[in-house]
């Protein structure tokens, strides 16, 4: 962020619908490069993680004013449409771990498109 501005860290929770596990892990490793393109997400790295149910968890920071712009971009309508047909948000108080005083997830491997 060269504007000193803040961004918003957010962390959310996407539960796979039957069969759709690894279309969902594939579009989560996909997420963060779109918003980035288009000037929606930082460069503060990323966090996937599976929760004991399955539930995929992301954390990611938004840049300054881009939740809103994100509202407005087609290609991010596109993303969550995406999304809706491969999972449900939940908020995160429904995961087991959230009752722990640390919560503990699983992270999910390094995506080859990163690593390589």
């Amino acid at each position: 962020m060269t504007d000193g501005k803040a961004g918003t860290i957010v962390i959310v929770a996407y539960r796979p619908k039957p069969g759709c596990d690894a279309a969902l892990v594939a579009l989560a490793r996909e997420h963060l490069p779109i918003l980035r393109e288009r000037g929606l997400a930082t460069d503060r790295p990323e966090v996937l993680m599976r929760a004991a149910d399955g539930t995929i968890v992301e954390v990611f920071e938004w840049a300054p004013g881009a939740i809103e712009r994100a509202h407005a971009d087609v290609a991010v309508q596109a993303l969550w449409a995406r999304y809706a047909a491969v999972c449900d948000y939940v908020p995160l108080n429904t995961l087991a771990e959230t009752s722990e005083l640390f919560a503990g997830f699983t992270p999910l491997p390094e995506c080859s498109a990163d690593s390589g």
